[in-house]
């Protein structure tokens, strides 16, 4: 029997811009099956978080406009679980205001926020991490998170910096590190106290919110103001009236980097955050040629390397295109170096701007 302590805050109001055209505001990419298994990212990250946490303890917190596309994907979820952003203002509020609204509920809960867009094979080593940190959790007064120990010296993700002395488990974070330019990527990596920042975060609902209220003092203000209402049918109307008045900040700046009792384990299951599509063609199967394809049917020649994506069995014939990214979607289609994959967000914009915002 799952313990009804646990509870998960599963993030999905992001974008997704950088999986355009896929991956859109009206439709983004962790409501599409990405990997072509059957499964959304959503549907995936549920599923795996149910491994361990009870289901209708398992809250989705997403704008607003994605509220029919989450029940539409998740239709075992209630009402209650599907916590609305009415308006965009970073991880921090959303996070805070998800959890007075567990604590009123359960004063004993632990938590896991977790994106909804990533990738993780195993999943009962997931399950054991998660496992790990909650009990910790449970009786210490720790902000706690996921690191990934670095296959290469990554410059797109931030790092965190953990206490070398330490031969437990759990580690004493030092800090985090910002996106780091490559020489200081490959310098992290060689002194071997440096991990990914997965943005997979473990707390009780206690000590979140005292941080909250020790970091982020009108933050904490304006969303505990509203704490007698939450889980009321006046709810909807305080958050209506005050969501937009929060600040835009990331839980990583808001409580992370400010707190003295930050702690982090190293995971031991594979992980990637499918942020652009050259990680989604790193963890998809490749032809003899190093082409990774989701759905289309293909005739190559002189192609290799290649990300290809279309809608349906698509035939698409190649001849002498190396590492692209080809996306077939309805009205749009992307061929684009995958070298330059991070300047899809501008060529994003960039379409909006010539061809209307239905486009993007």
């Amino acid at each position: 029997m799952k313990n009804k302590n646990y509870y998960a805050i599963l993030m999905a109001g992001g974008v997704g811009s950088r999986f355009w055209p896929v991956s859109t505001q009206d439709f983004p990419k962790q409501f599409h099956d990405m990997l072509g298994t059957g499964s959304t990212l959503i549907q995936k990250t549920f599923n795996r978080l149910a491994n361990l946490i009870p289901e209708e303890n398992i809250f989705i917190l997403t704008n607003e406009r994605y509220n029919d596309l989450v029940f539409e994907q998740l239709p075992m979820v209630t009402k209650r679980q599907v916590v609305l952003e009415p308006a965009m203002r970073n991880t921090a509020p959303c996070i805070l205001y998800a959890s007075l609204k567990i604590q009123k509920e359960n004063e004993d809960a632990v938590m896991i926020v977790a994106p909804s867009d990533h990738w993780i094979e195993d999943e009962q080593a997931f399950s054991d991490n998660v496992k790990t940190a909650f009990d910790y959790c449970a009786s210490n007064d720790a902000l706690m998170t996921l690191g990934i120990t670095p296959s290469f010296p990554n410059t797109g993700y931030g790092y965190i910096e953990y206490d070398k002395s330490a031969n437990a488990e759990i580690k004493s974070v030092n800090q985090f590190r910002e996106k780091p330019d490559y020489e200081t990527a490959r310098s992290f990596i060689s002194q071997g106290n440096f991990l990914w920042n997965a943005g997979i975060f473990m707390w009780s609902a206690k000590s979140v919110i005292a941080a909250f209220k020790n970091n982020q003092p009108e933050l904490f203000r304006l969303f505990v103001n509203g704490y007698q209402v939450y889980n009321t049918e006046f709810e909807e109307d305080f958050i209506r009236d005050n969501y937009g008045k929060a600040e835009n900040i990331s839980v990583d700046y808001a409580l992370m980097e400010k707190s003295d009792n930050v702690f982090v384990i190293p995971a031991i299951f594979d992980w990637n955050d499918l942020g652009t599509w050259g990680s989604l063609y790193d963890k998809l199967d490749k032809d003899d040629d190093g082409n990774a394809v989701v759905n289309a049917r293909t005739l190559t020649e002189d192609a290799s390397g290649n990300m290809i994506r279309t809608k349906g069995d698509k035939i698409v014939v190649l001849d002498g295109l190396n590492d692209y990214i080809i996306v077939d979607k309805d009205e749009v289609l992307l061929i684009f170096p995958k070298t330059k994959e991070q300047d899809i967000k501008k060529v994003l914009q960039k379409v909006k701007a010539n061809f209307g915002e239905e486009y993007g």
